[in-house]
């Protein structure tokens, strides 16, 4: 007859779930290997019971198949020996291990939001034209124009420089466009630049391309200092230069010192105006645009007056040899006074003192003549022709025409000094780099974005026209100077052919000094427009404080001026300074630029693409192809111009990103990056779902069922900690817990619950997800975890979960039936389980284990868990050290010396290194102590089936059966702490007694001492004495081999068909782990998880 349990409905509230560390999930699809008929099911016994029709056998098969797996070592698994083969048996089919397909791709995003917004102060409100127009043509206008633009078209040719123009010119084009729909979707404030792509690509990206273009933007004020300097000290004053060379190779350290010194000066200087305020810049714009209008100016009229008048600048050749044309005045080797030859000035450079006929020359002087040609031909001249293609020189090189005849001789080093001569070594690489930043003043408008009455209208007109003004201007500018200027003067980087004029003041009308004094005050007005923008820009970064060591710099004047700001951007821009050379500089610059410009390409089309509904940008010109060409275009450029200086630029950034993603930037923008995320995470999610996981992409997808004590707290983080541990980041974890109640009154509680397990798994270091449910049961709850954790392809394989301490002092059997129920529920899923005893003794992320043994007890084989948990441990840092170590157990029938072989070849094969050792259990007798243990097991089960007798008695007669046999507590050696039991008011009765009811009352007290007598006769059960045995040999030897192991991994057995053994189950696992400080009982899925296979 069967027996039934009667449970009052307020026990209910007591959870199941109490007695559970935990419970980690990990998911084990079909393997295909399971016979057709097992079905993944779940049915009833006719006893309210559930039992597992696969994969376990059913009772008709386990009575027909008994004596093929029976052993009595093994009997704890003879029910599952079908499906989870002997090792010995496993290593005899090795040739037949083949890779079966399973496993799953990981996808974690973690994504923390806390946006914080401040009012910036007021700032002067500007238009188009003096807010983005006029400081986009002071910056685009600045330097390279005067100053490289006419030796880029002589090292190039027309052709190559057009490209050059083009390529830069386009890519800015590109670039505003996609600028121009950013800056139009809504309000930009301060920091135009990187408030675009922050918001648009997140606070990393946005951190660390602002603070490449505001260092970008500070050397680039250096280089129009340096700029303004090179003109003062060659054409405007040279007589100002402090330091001079003493011999040839001085020439050029004199010239870098002097700029140092002088530049310097002049940054202290600008960088007082600016800190007087911007107003003051704004007013000297007009004065400095006007400078540049009046130099372009000059250099279109000087170029049409050149077709009929051409200026007088004459060029002195010796042979086909460029000479300076400083330190004489005629182009003669002799000249004639008073009707005598003497020798002249060039003569007396190129021979010693003394007589024509005898005096002692260069070999190249004497065997070549002088010629002088014009240096300014004209625009009618035809020398477009000659210049049309390059002609690229090497350091020292000296200039030539080609059409000159010229002797080849001998010339020695101390007549150098005389001949023009290339100062770089050059060529279509290095001149793109040099020539980018003339075109990367696009910026200038949209850094002052904060001081613009309405910069979504003032960005896109302003910046958009200042290009096409500025590329116009260039393309023309290329033309003319190729069409007017003879070929060595082009190539004449400081004009030392023409007395050291300013090569492009040359072709100017009406003086040269116009373009001398223009092209000064052009680049001092884009070095201040520089030193106002970049102040800013550093000034919205740390104003949005995403990196914290930056916060000071967000201070500034009461009006809101960035003082510190500009502090630091002057201190940065002064190491340009010291740089000292124009040419070097350049490329630095365009390094950070290019890398501006991508993000703003990248940002757009990101947002065009993901069609996010915030996405309505005013300025409709704009299209996600032009965006991603614009981003190819900045990125080749940047590889073109300088492949080292990009990996340079590319890992600043890249530092900087990772150092805000480390300190965690918790600002929710709304930014393209999160649709990104979402869009690729839905695209993984999808492909996951295309074709089965593969075994070697197979790795431990933990879900992780935490318990939490009455406040909500977790109760035992260890098994965080191991999770940690297991997984190093790697993989999707899920924590999951379970709330008993009813939704609608216990949502406030979930929620409170998920946050603190979402703070200790930020303590623990756990990256993953969590999940809270509300359940009538916790039993269902757990059910309810298992079944719908994950989505899609990323669904958990593995389940960690808790081991109920206390069980046995409990009158409740919920605790262990709900763990129980959780085994059965993974087996039936196909999930693997694992379950960490003792969890409190595991170590923490801080400790290290010097040394000592991870000891896997190889039992049965089951997917290869017990192989890769370790290996997986071994790669974190708290267990790197300890050795593997691997046994097996081999019956008297099986060959030890050939299974230790076997063993030893597998896991050569599996390229995993541990020491192998084969432990022989012979056939013994089952002994007193282990009939009795079984006695005691089966009587304890017996006794508190008896729900007939009252509580009172039922503790009384169990104290009795402890006081006869004396029976030591038979808990775990090292339990962590035994379970806290509620103690349940017994039900007030009210009962009407009647004659009837007092006779059946004193006849059940009579047969009280009867049942007892019963419990005492009791006879074991043959079954669980081969259990029990099995569990007490194997407990004999795992504590003599692994009593000092680090961690003891060992297979779990599975649970008894029939519900009415699940006590007697529990008692097997205890006495199994009996006397081991650190277990972790692992069962697989039921699916190979480790293959041999490459």
């Amino acid at each position: 007859m069967p027996h039934f349990t009667v449970v009052p409905v307020k026990d209910q509230a007591q959870s199941s779930y109490d007695s559970l560390e935990g419970i980690n999930w990990v998911d084990y699809r079909d393997t295909g290997q399971d016979s057709p008929d097992h079905q993944d099911t779940v049915g009833s016994d006719g006893h309210g019971n559930h039992k597992e029709d696969s994969p376990f056998l059913n009772s008709a098969d386990a009575s027909g198949k008994k004596n093929d797996f029976y052993d009595r070592n093994l009997a704890l698994f003879e029910e599952e020996l079908d499906i989870r083969p002997k090792v010995s048996s496993l290593l005899s089919r090795l040739v037949n291990y083949t890779n079966i397909t399973q496993g799953a791709k990981e996808h974690e995003e973690e994504e923390s939001a806390e946006a914080s917004r401040r009012k910036t102060p007021k700032s002067p409100n500007m238009g188009t034209l003096m807010g983005v127009y006029l400081p986009c043509l002071q910056n685009i206008f600045g330097v390279i124009l005067f100053l490289r633009l006419t030796w880029i078209v002589g090292m190039a040719g027309i052709i190559q420089s057009l490209l050059i123009v083009l390529m830069c010119c386009s890519c800015t084009m590109l670039t505003a466009i996609s600028m121009s729909a950013i800056a139009t979707n809504g309000v930009v404030p301060a920091g135009g630049a990187y408030f675009m792509i922050s918001r648009s690509l997140g606070p990393e990206f946005g951190g660390a391309v602002g603070l490449c273009f505001y260092l970008g933007t500070t050397f680039a004020s250096a280089m129009y200092i340096l700029g303004a300097i090179e003109i003062f000290l060659k054409y405007l004053v040279p007589q100002a230069a402090i330091f001079h060379a003493t011999d040839l190779l001085g020439s050029d350290s004199a010239l870098l010192n002097n700029m140092r010194v002088y530049g310097s000066l002049c940054l202290s200087l600008m960088a007082v105006v600016v800190f007087v305020g911007v107003k003051y810049v704004n007013k000297l714009a007009s004065l400095f645009l006007a400078c540049v209008i009046i130099s372009i100016v000059s250099i279109y009229a000087g170029a049409i007056k050149s077709m009929t008048h051409p200026p007088e600048f004459p060029i002195c050749m010796l042979g086909n040899r460029t000479l300076v044309r400083n330190h004489f005045d005629v182009c003669a080797k002799t000249v004639v006074k008073e009707n005598m030859t003497e020798p002249s000035k060039l003569w007396e450079m190129f021979c010693l003192p003394g007589n024509i006929s005898s005096a002692q020359c260069d070999d190249y002087f004497i065997q070549n003549n002088v010629t002088e040609i014009q240096g300014i031909p004209g625009l009618s001249s035809g020398i477009i022709k000659e210049n049309m293609w390059g002609n690229y020189l090497q350091k020292g090189e000296i200039l030539e025409k080609a059409g000159l005849p010229s002797v080849d001789a001998h010339s020695t080093m101390e007549h150098f000094i005389n001949y023009v001569s290339a100062d770089i070594a050059t060529s279509f690489t290095l001149l793109v780099g040099i020539f980018f930043p003339s075109a990367t003043g696009i910026m200038a408008g949209s850094n002052r974005s904060g001081d613009l009455r309405d910069a979504q209208k003032s960005i896109p007109v302003g910046t958009i026209l200042a290009i096409s003004t500025t590329s116009l201007v260039y393309i023309s500018s290329v033309v003319l100077f190729g069409s007017c200027i003879e070929g060595v003067v082009l190539r004449d980087k400081f004009g030392d052919a023409v007395r050291r004029n300013l090569v492009v003041g040359t072709l100017s009308w009406p003086s040269p000094w116009v373009i001398v004094i223009g092209s000064f005050f052009s680049t001092v007005g884009a070095g201040l427009q520089s030193l106002t923008g970049a102040p800013r820009l550093l000034q919205a970064i740390a104003k949005d404080n995403i990196i914290p060591f930056l916060r000071v710099f967000g201070h500034g004047k009461t009006n809101g001026e960035p003082t510190w700001a500009l502090l630091l951007t002057a201190l940065i821009a002064e190491l340009g300074i010291l740089i000292a050379s124009l040419d070097m500089v350049a490329p630095i610059l365009s390094m950070f630029f290019l890398m501006c410009y991508l993000f703003v390409n990248l940002a757009c089309a990101v947002q065009t693409l993901l069609r996010t509904p915030n996405w309505r940008p005013r300025f409709k010109y704009y299209h996600w192809a032009l965006s991603f060409l614009g981003m190819s275009m900045c990125l080749a450029l940047m590889f073109i111009s300088s492949w080292y200086y990009a990996i340079v630029a590319m890992g600043i950034a890249g530092m900087i990103y990772k150092y805000i993603e480390y300190q965690g930037a918790e600002k929710e923008w709304g930014d393209g990056i999160r649709g990104l995320s979402l869009s690729a995470a839905r695209y993984a999610l999808l492909r996951l779902e295309v074709g089965p996981p593969h075994t070697k992409n197979w790795r431990p997808q933990l879900l992780v069922l935490l318990k939490l004590d009455e406040d909500l707290h977790v109760k035992y983080p260890r098994l965080l900690t191991f999770a940690s541990q297991l997984k190093a980041g790697k993989g999707l974890t899920i924590v999951g817990s379970v709330i008993q109640g009813n939704f609608l009154e216990s949502y406030g509680e979930m929620q409170a619950a998920e946050q603190a397990i979402k703070n200790m798994m930020e303590i623990e270091r756990v990256k993953g997800f969590c999940q809270v449910v509300v359940a009538n049961k916790v039993r269902e709850g757990v059910v309810h975890l298992i079944q719908s954790c994950g989505l899609g392809g990323m669904k958990h394989n593995t389940v960690v979960m808790g081991w109920p301490y206390g069980w046995r002092q409990s009158e409740d059997p919920r605790a262990w039936k709900t763990f129980i129920s959780t085994v059965r529920c993974t087996t039936a899923a196909h999930l693997a389980l694992m379950v960490p005893k003792n969890v409190s003794f595991y170590p923490s992320n801080h400790e290290r284990f010097t040394d000592g043994n991870i000891d896997v007890w190889w039992i049965v084989h089951d997917g290869g868990m017990l192989m890769l948990l370790p290996f997986l441990l071994k790669q974190h840092k708290v267990w790197r050290k300890c050795k593997m170590r691997i046994f097996t157990v081999a019956q008297m029938d099986d060959n030890s010396i050939q299974m230790k072989k076997d063993l030893a070849t597998f896991l050569y094969q599996l390229r995993i290194e541990a020491e192998v050792e084969v432990v022989e259990m012979h056939d013994s007798d089952i002994s007193a102590y282990t009939y009795e243990r079984t006695l005691m097991m089966e009587q304890r089960s017996q006794m508190l089936r008896q729900m007939r007798l009252s509580s009172a008695e039922r503790q009384r007669e169990a104290q009795l059966v402890k006081d006869r046999h004396s029976l030591v507590r038979m808990g775990s050696l090292y339990s962590d702490e035994e379970e806290e039991l509620v103690e349940v008011p017994p039900e007030k009765v009210h009962m009407t007694w009647t004659r009837e009811k007092c006779e059946a009352e004193r006849r059940n007290r009579n047969n009280a001492p009867e049942n007892f007598r019963e419990l005492m006769s009791l006879k074991p059960d043959q079954s669980n004495v081969r259990r029990m045995h099995t569990a007490v040999k194997l407990n004999e030897v795992i504590v003599n081999r692994s009593h000092d192991a680090r961690l003891v991994l060992l297979n779990m057995p599975g649970p008894p068909r029939n519900a009415d053994g699940d006590e007697n189950y529990m008692e097997f696992l205890e006495v199994l782990t009996e006397g081991l400080e650190r277990v972790l009982l692992v069962r697989g899925g039921g699916r190979e998880v480790i293959t041999i296979y490459s």
